[in-house]
């Protein structure tokens, strides 16, 4: 006898329907399985007899052949123990189930027959509905994260017996559902608010420019001016997350395991901040088989690197593609996987080894040869990438002991809001374009036209400070910026000056 049900893998990222077919075939009893499979998937075997014989059903005598279809891509993992058991139950007629080819499976059995959870949940069921499966079943624990997925039935169950029920007709299982907008009445509770940070003005202009365009930052200092308490909070004044990019990054974190039982969707932006003896292949993704890294796990969020030049240089170079196109790609000998990256990268520094350089109270130890060595960690390509650059001042004591607490992030998030409504409205003819920072070279010759004294500035500023053509653009998005954050259609002088002073700290650090 012959049976066919629907399972899903994750490859990079991305969900993949696999067919699983199961053969009961005359002569010794035996157990294979084809299609390219790893250890976890062989292994399977052992898993399906214990958990069909511990849920009180007879393991048919016959020789078991599993296929797993197609047959060209690697299987991995666990998530395929449930629909083999069911197939081989329905191969040997205990179980009676007409549609069973066109319910998509997935999940893990323990020995005594419960069903366990998988990674990438929520990628292979936007596979299935990609390709018009309406139902699937799901351990019970990913129920929620899979309920996100709208159009799909999704069928919870704790236990191999269950499934067998449900499907034979004998059990009812109400559909999962999961009330997104539950889920994001909770964005905006964060721990920390703007509010906290006393003086720095300028500085939190810089970061409410930042998170309005979706600007590269990059903030250098003396030590406990209070870089790595605004870059923490710059989470609470970006633009709300909508809900395709909310699934967009939370395939990636439930790709990786990292996905809240509790919490089955991202309904804030992702703020990541790994330690400076970061890998490559932990910053940009890899491994043998090739799983996201930071930069991914940042996606339509926030990567914060503090201490910059304590990465190590070939570390911060492989993140020049990805700042660049907004995604990564990964080649190995058998394949090719691309993961999105598409992040606001904001750095920290201090401009010395010691980091007193320029400190008015603190005198500086380093001589210039180390000052130099220090900044040349930081290659000319990767800060031109950077779109702003700003100093950050020591900060004064009356300011600290201020009793005027500063502006709330709520505040702030509802002026960078309506400028990234503006940029939606002005790129609503390029889908693939969501603010001002993903600009090209077309879209600035549209949309970023200087009048004559904005031309004159400009120029003179290009001429003065020996700006790459790279810059040259850069300047020009973040003058689109600050003339969105004021509401004003046209570019003017004003906003390009405020723009030029965003990259002079670059050309004073070489």
């Amino acid at each position: 006898m012959l049976a066919k049900t629907l399972s899903a893998a994750v490859i990079g990222v991305d969900g993949l329907m696999i067919q699983v077919e199961v053969d009961l075939a005359l002569g010794l009893p035996g157990f294979s399985t084809v299609g390219l499979a790893e250890g976890a998937v062989r292994e399977s075997k052992d898993r399906v007899r214990a958990a069909i014989k511990n849920s009180g059903y007879a393991l048919p005598p016959r020789r078991i052949t599993v296929n797993l279809a197609p047959a060209a891509v690697k299987k991995e993992g666990a998530g395929y123990d449930l629909p083999i058991a069911l197939g081989i139950l329905a191969a040997g007629e205990i179980l009676n189930c007409t549609d069973l080819a066109q319910t998509a499976i997935v999940g893990e059995l323990s020995l005594d027959g419960q069903v366990c959870p998988v990674r990438g949940i929520l990628s292979m069921v936007l596979a299935a509905r990609k390709e018009g499966v309406t139902r699937f079943i799901v351990p019970a624990e990913n129920a929620k994260e899979a309920a996100v997925v709208a159009e799909i039935t999704v069928i919870a169950v704790k236990r191999l017996d269950e499934a067998v029920e449900f499907l034979a007709g004998q059990r009812e299982i109400p559909p999962s559902k999961t009330d997104i907008s539950t889920l994001f009445a909770g964005h905006d509770n964060y721990p920390v608010d703007f509010s906290e940070v006393r003086g720095q003005d300028h500085v939190k202009r810089a970061l409410e420019v930042a998170a309005a365009g979706g600007h590269n930052l990059l903030l250098s200092g003396v030590p406990g001016t209070g870089k790595t308490m605004m870059a923490r909070r710059l989470p609470t004044i970006l633009p709300d997350i909508g809900l395709e990019e909310a699934i967009e990054t939370s395939r990636i974190y439930s790709t990786t395991g990292l996905l809240s039982g509790d919490q089955p969707l991202m309904v804030t932006r992702p703020f990541r901040a790994p330690h400076h003896t970061l890998s490559d292949a932990g910053l940009i993704g890899g491994g043998r088989i090739p799983r996201p890294g930071e930069v991914s796990l940042a996606h339509n969020g926030v990567l914060f690197l503090d201490e910059l030049p304590e990465f190590r240089k070939h570390v911060l170079e492989v993140m020049r593609q990805p700042l660049e196109d907004g995604t990564v790609t990964i080649s190995r000998a058998a394949t090719s996987l691309e993961f999105p990256a598409n992040f606001m990268l904001v750095a920290a520094m201090n401009p010395c080894p010691c980091g007193f350089l320029g400190d008015p109270v603190k005198e500086c130890r380093c001589n210039p040869a180390q000052v130099q060595r220090y900044r040349s960690r930081l290659s000319g390509p990767l800060l031109d990438r950077i779109d702003m650059h700003v100093e950050v001042p020591p900060v004064q004591i009356k300011e600290i002991n201020s009793a005027r607490p500063g502006e709330r992030s709520h505040k702030i998030r509802k002026r960078v809001n309506r400028a990234r409504q503006r940029q939606v409205q002005r790129f609503v003819q390029f889908p693939a374009l969501h603010n001002n920072a993903g600009m090209g070279s077309r879209e600035i010759e549209s949309f970023c036209r200087l009048d004559q004294a904005g031309k004159n500035l400009l120029t003179s500023a290009i001429d003065s400070l020996g700006l790459s053509a790279r810059a040259y653009h850069r300047i020009l998005k973040i003058a689109r910026t600050i003339a969105d954050l004021a509401a004003v259609a046209d570019i003017t002088s004003s906003h390009v000056a405020e723009a030029v002073q965003y990259r002079r700290q670059q050309y004073d650090l070489g």
